[in-house]
């Protein structure tokens, strides 16, 4: 078994107000621990990605804030104390600060966090 803690996670992305630090746990899982400020749009650093859109699956725990998922079937705000699933095809916005924790499958998410990081630079 394994367990980390935000602190002890290394940074993955970091730069305006958005800070992604993620961490192997187990088999081919990862956690992350994000924050957004408020107005962050993570679709721009989506571009060029299978509809333009996220394609890692993630379970987690919206710990603050309000968060608008955009998906190629709608959109659904997330709040505050709710635990969540996205599938594949999602991009995240910031309505207000947010943090929260997920739970990823490590290829996938890699992949998604490469592709960001090119995008910034």
């Amino acid at each position: 078994m394994t367990a980390t803690t935000r602190n002890d996670t290394p940074v993955m992305i970091e730069g305006d107000g958005v800070e992604l630090r993620t961490r192997e746990i187990g088999g081919d899982m990862s956690v992350a621990f994000v924050r957004l400020p408020r107005g962050a749009d993570m679709g721009p650093a989506l571009k060029g990605l299978t509809d333009d859109l996220c394609q890692c699956p993630h379970w987690g725990y919206l710990l603050k804030g309000r968060l608008k998922m955009r998906t190629r079937d709608g959109e659904r705000v997330y709040e505050a104390g709710q635990a969540f699933y996205w599938s594949p095809g999602h991009a995240p916005e910031a309505l207000e600060d947010c943090e929260y924790v997920d739970f990823s499958p490590t290829k996938d998410f890699a992949e998604v966090i490469d592709h960001i990081k090119a995008r910034m630079g």
